[in-house]
């Protein structure tokens, strides 16, 4: 076989090229993308648009007992804070509140912890939850004035019902998510009991774990403004409900709309302030959601 010249690649030389020329690299967003790709911004439009069709639906229908106007509204709720009245009243109504929703959230981990661990404790988390958790909160606020008198107690009673069948069923479906490579991952690595739970279970259900204590805040929420519609003032004074109820009766609906902008800016805060903070902290910190 003859042999066959092989040549020598030529050298290729590249010369510097000018940063100019290299097309456009990083473009920088337009006022509309800045806009858009900012989620406050995007809710605070929303909001604007809500209330300027309040406004316009109100003057359209004139009449101040079926409908204030928003700036009626405003009105009506800076004298009642000036004046101090309506700080009292969310006062009572918070304190009563994260008073029912703590103890809730306790027995809920209580339960959700027996089910978890043994096969008796999930039997029993599935009974309770399968009993009551249908059950209106705010049916048993009659057993509960009977068992606990006229008073906080009786809120606390029906807050904690309220909480901690949404909190549980949410946490327990959490657990039951977690994919069995976390789970074996763990126990390779010699995780047993709390550490286990702590380090493995409790980060991998957090999702759902969250979205019960929104779901339980919103309930402990209604129920809280709905039983002091129901039975009005505790020992004497009364909360956002019974604020509601009373400038009802003497026909000051201004006030009464006050009192449920109110109910509807603390639901805005605790959601966006509270839980954004704990998800951003957690889940989205761990990259367990977008």
């Amino acid at each position: 076989m003859a042999d066959t010249a092989t040549s020598a690649r030529p050298e290729i030389l590249h010369e510097p090229v000018d940063a100019s020329r290299f097309g456009v690299v990083e473009k920088p967003l337009s006022r509309f993308e800045t806009f858009y790709n900012s989620s406050l911004l995007r809710k605070a439009v929303i909001i604007a648009l809500l209330i300027l069709a309040w406004q316009i639906g109100a003057s359209a229908l004139h009449n101040d007992l079926l409908l204030p106007s928003f700036a009626q509204t405003m009105r009506a709720l800076v004298r009642a804070l000036l004046s101090g009245e309506l700080e009292t009243k969310i006062w009572i109504s918070l304190k009563v509140l994260l008073t029912g929703y703590g103890l809730g959230v306790l027995l809920a981990a209580v339960l959700t912890g027996l089910g978890v661990a043994t096969r008796i404790g999930a039997d029993l988390l599935e009974t309770l939850t399968a009993m009551f958790n249908p059950l209106p909160a705010i049916a048993l606020l009659p057993i509960a004035l009977i068992w606990f008198g006229l008073g906080d107690a009786s809120l606390v009673f029906v807050l904690v019902h309220s909480v901690v069948w949404a909190v549980s069923l949410n946490t327990q479906s959490g657990f039951l998510a977690v994919s069995n490579t976390l789970r074996m991952a763990g126990r390779n690595y010699g995780l047993r009991g709390f550490a286990y739970i702590r380090k493995i279970l409790i980060p991998a259900a957090f999702p759902s774990i969250l979205t019960g204590l929104k779901v339980g805040w919103a309930f402990a929420w209604r129920t809280e403004i709905a039983s002091e519609l129901v039975f009005g003032v505790s020992s004497g004074s009364g909360g956002l409900g019974w604020y509601i109820y009373e400038y009802k009766n003497l026909l000051e609906i201004s006030k009464v709309f006050a009192g449920l902008l109110t109910i509807i800016i603390i639901g805005l805060i605790v959601e966006n302030l509270v839980f954004r903070t704990i998800e951003r902290h957690t889940v989205r910190k761990w990259g367990m959601q977008a």
